[in-house]
């Protein structure tokens, strides 16, 4: 896998010539790549696709920049960067400045992503058969509307945060970037432009893809597609089309709950390996070959550590909860146990997410899909090892999917959505619709194109 994504790299988006040897002077533009010459039959654009998904387990994606980043910003001092990185000292204490390396990173990679994507879907029609043409469509759309749901969360305001049909959210570029010049110059499209378009395509990539993709948890079926719409339609407070996404794949009875939390997070096996489990809907794939586990790095006692997770955190947890397990003190630090394994599969999507969606958008519509609110949070709770509700209120929902999520990228679009104020490390008040919430758009983007207006507070 490893040899083809550098394949694809290189065919679909470095710029470079694609001459043979003996015509060395037969020199093609620098910025520019032939696609009749990258993608000519159906197993080329299969590797493509595995290019694409290649672009989202990268670091600077959901191999863990995209999770720890997010959860950095909106931080209420329950976790410290305690490194030296300068850029994650910015975000976890809300300063950030226009040329953060890190802000930068995730933009970059997500529109390279974007790019891989696009390109699959400009040759479609090259798969050899109707259902390979369906399928790899509905991924290459999964993994493109992933990348703008990020983004638009990253770098623009939130869904509920004044006018989305005019705040600014980011470029959407839908077709292939083959040649530099001004039609590259694109302007920002609005919030609500960008929730459209992702909702568009993981509609579709729900009715094209099947049921079971090729590799379990590694491939994108049509209920990874559904898991998204239902974070999707959550971000904007439409709980009634939340809830019927995630009972979609509740009810489909294809994924069930470990028996112990602790088994989802870590393997016991001493080569650092953690494979999916019946629990994962999504997962992201590491192994010594391929990927990196970034977010192991960051929070493992047995790496870096850079992150210190703080009493305000731990002590939620009650004496019985198995969730509050996955904790290790030494010299006054306290590290998160969940991304131990060197080598574990970062989990993108899992069971437990779903069934805390259905809990509250059925708390909040005041309906009963698939199960009541009450039951659906007594299973997450009886799985951690703690005492079921007799009453279900919606700050217990909430609380409940703050722990079961804790350190999966879940935090900043929560504070959000739910207008919640926290406080920055010097103990400074930081509303939901702070523009300290909001990333900059990367100044090297600012300075090759005019067309890109820059954030509040960031000019």
């Amino acid at each position: 896998m490893k040899k083809i994504a550098y394949t694809l790299a290189t065919a679909l988006l470095l710029a470079g010539s694609l001459t043979s040897c003996d015509k060395k002077l037969d020199i093609d533009p620098v910025n520019s790549v032939r696609d009749e010459l990258a993608l000519r039959t159906s197993s080329d654009v299969e590797a493509a696709l595995v290019g694409c998904y290649t672009g989202i387990q990268n670091v600077e994606a959901y191999g863990g920049y995209i999770q720890l980043m997010s959860d950095l910003l909106a931080d209420d001092g329950e976790i410290t960067f305690v490194g030296t990185f300068v850029p994650p000292i910015q975000i976890n204490r809300k300063v950030i400045i226009k040329d953060n390396g890190f802000v930068q990173a995730i933009w970059v990679n997500a529109y390279n992503v974007i790019n891989r994507t696009n390109n699959v879907l400009a040759n479609i029609d090259k798969l050899d058969t109707p259902a390979k043409r369906a399928r790899v469509e509905g991924e290459a759309k999964f993994i493109r509307s992933a990348m703008y749901f990020e983004l638009v969360r990253l770098y623009g305001k939130d869904w509920g945060d004044g006018n989305p049909s005019s705040n600014l959210g980011v470029p959407l570029v839908l077709t292939p970037t083959r040649v530099l010049d001004a039609s590259s110059q694109v302007r920002r499209n609005t919030v609500a432009e960008v929730y459209a378009q992702v909702i568009a395509d993981l509609t579709d990539a729900e009715a094209k893809m099947p049921v079971s993709s090729p590799a379990a948890s590694f491939f994108a079926n049509k209920y990874v597609a559904a898991t998204m719409l239902a974070r999707v339609y959550l971000q904007q407070g439409r709980f009634a089309d939340a809830g019927a996404a995630a009972n979609r794949v509740i009810s489909a009875n294809k994924y069930t709950l470990n028996a112990s939390y602790t088994d989802e997070f870590f393997s016991g096996s001493a080569a650092g390996l953690l494979p999916n489990s019946v629990e994962d809907i999504f997962a992201i794939q590491i192994s010594a070959q391929s990927g990196r586990n970034e977010l192991n790095t960051f929070y493992s006692i047995n790496r870096r550590g850079d992150i210190s997770v703080e009493d305000k955190h731990t002590n939620q947890y009650g004496p019985t909860d198995e969730r509050g397990d996955l904790f290790t003190t030494s010299s006054g630090q306290t590290y998160s146990n969940k991304y131990d394994d060197l080598y574990g599969n970062i989990k993108l999507m899992r069971l437990a997410e779903l069934y805390l969606i259905r809990a509250e958008t059925n708390f909040r519509a005041g309906t009963v899909v698939g199960a009541t609110p009450l039951a659906d949070i007594n299973r997450v709770r009886t799985r951690a090892g703690i005492a079921p509700l007799a009453v279900v209120t919606l700050p217990a929902i909430l609380r409940e999917r703050k722990l079961e999520l804790a350190f999966e990228g879940f935090r900043l679009g929560d504070v959000k959505r739910n207008r919640e104020t926290i406080t920055d490390p010097d103990g400074v008040a930081v509303p939901w619709n702070s523009r300290r919430l909001v990333f900059p758009i990367p100044l090297r983007e600012i300075n090759v194109n005019p067309n890109l207006v820059q954030n509040e507070g960031y000019n």
